[in-house]
């Protein structure tokens, strides 16, 4: 196993103590050899204390939030690539961070944490074609969408996406609602990745990810058969 290979291992096996934020920088130092982890680490710290001062003073975790949704997408300006949204610098964290732009998974990934320096319960939620942030306000759920600035939905709105991905009969069930594990998280951003990669035909960069992805994922049938074959055909190039 190479070394990147290997601090990636080491920063994922901690599981859901992992930090979010340093294990997507370490996913992707295969496209940025010597990534500043630690430089992008301070930023997200810094954008943390310009959430945390404009939720001062506010006591209830609503009030909270939308005092994270006023700085995550008015003062610190993220919002969601409806440009090109296949680019890959959307699943890239440094990117994202340097460009204020995401998809999805990335934006709710910087959403989530910084939510969490603020005291505030937000995770994860893998919806199949567009990944949500869930917030569990008192006796209910309040579902949010970075992409589009923080929109909310409600039940019957995630039953409407629910059958424009599936099909016109499926029906939101309590397994659509689960909070997604740390990483989860990760293994759905490198999903995007790998399927870019797959579109694009690129085999080295495919191979990076599904090596990543296996990590997350050891003994993954499907990823371990496109990573053989991948590895086949880089072995034809050479």
């Amino acid at each position: 196993m190479t070394p990147d290979l290997l601090l990636f291992q080491h920063v994922v096996d901690r599981g859901e103590d992992l930090d979010l934020v340093v294990a997507a920088l370490v996913a992707v130092e295969f496209e940025y050899p010597g990534l500043d982890v630690a430089g992008y680490v301070s930023q997200v710290d810094e954008f943390a204390r310009v959430v945390a001062g404009m939720a001062r003073g506010e006591r209830g975790a609503q009030a909270r939030l939308a005092a994270l949704d006023q700085a995550f997408f008015g003062h610190l300006g993220f919002r969601g690539n409806q440009d090109d949204y296949y680019d890959p610098r959307n699943s890239f964290l440094n990117e994202v961070i340097d460009r204020r732009t995401g998809i999805p998974i990335t934006l709710s990934l910087l959403y989530i944490e910084l939510g969490r320096r603020i005291g505030l319960e937000l995770a994860g939620l893998s919806f199949p074609g567009h990944f949500l942030v869930r917030f569990q306000a008192q006796d209910r759920l309040v579902f949010i969408d970075p992409f589009h600035r923080g929109a909310r939905l409600d039940l019957p709105a995630l039953e409407a996406r629910l059958r424009r991905v599936v099909g016109p009969s499926a029906d939101l069930g309590p397994e659509h609602l689960e909070a997604a594990s740390r990483p989860h998280m990760l293994t759905r951003m490198l999903t995007n990745l790998a399927a870019i990669y797959r579109r694009a035909g690129d085999v080295y960069r495919g191979i990076a990810v599904l090596e990543r992805m296996l990590i997350l994922e050891p003994g993954n049938a499907r990823v371990e058969g496109e990573l053989r074959e991948l590895r086949k055909r880089a072995e034809a190039l050479n």
